[in-house]
């Protein structure tokens, strides 16, 4: 008797919780909806750029959401290279040096390394040739960026991640923007805490 009281006090509980979830979070006021449906398995993609000061801010809070989700759902980062403080044939090196990382199994880290060499060195990225340099100083082997910068597997990775760009672009007004299960983009008001940007991410890659 006293499990089948506890089970249905847990239950209670639990649709209480999902209720009140239902309640907090307002279509057109914490997030929108962008598509008819949902991605088949649960995702959330960030789109950014390595020149934004936001999204530069916004790493500690990326770090967080990637902690925090489900292990079933995937996080992607995604380059832009519409950004106007750089070219964008520059933009794109940084794409494919970020491709490279992702190759290297060691993406968080030289991302990490692109980050602080433009907005804590306040150094300017010419090329291809200057990302190389900040791979090789932070312990990347030249000779393999080499090889994975001219590799089929990395060119295949920009292209999917340009055609990321190209599927959203009408949704990408500011950067970084995130899009979860390619249905849902989220809002992250002045009023929020980390914990509510948290827990409205958490709460959407469950929503179909």
């Amino acid at each position: 008797m006293k499990r089948i009281l506890s089970s249905l006090v847990l239950g209670l509980v639990l649709s209480f919780q999902a209720n009140a979830q239902v309640e907090l979070w307002k279509e057109g006021t914490h997030f929108d909806v962008i598509a008819e449906t949902a991605s088949e398995k649960p995702m959330m993609k960030e789109y950014f750029s390595f020149w934004c000061p936001a999204c530069f801010q916004y790493e500690p809070l990326v770090a967080q959401f990637k902690e925090k989700l489900p292990q079933d759902v995937q996080f992607t980062k995604v380059h832009v290279n519409f950004m106007g403080l750089t070219s964008r044939d520059i933009q794109s090196e940084a794409t494919k040096a970020m491709m490279i990382a992702r190759a290297m199994k060691e993406e968080q880290k030289y991302v990490g390394a692109i980050f602080n060499y433009i907005h804590v060195q306040r150094a300017s990225i010419t090329g291809l040739d200057d990302l190389r340099k900040i791979f090789v100083v932070n312990g990347a082997d030249g000779e393999e960026f080499d090889k994975l910068a001219a590799s089929f597997s990395v060119n295949s990775l920009v292209n999917r991640n340009n055609k990321s760009i190209d599927e959203f672009r009408e949704h990408l007004t500011g950067v970084p923007t995130f899009i979860i299960n390619e249905k849902f983009k989220p809002t992250f008001r002045n009023d929020m805490s980390v914990d509510d940007m948290i827990n409205l991410v958490m709460w959407l890659s469950k929503q179909k």
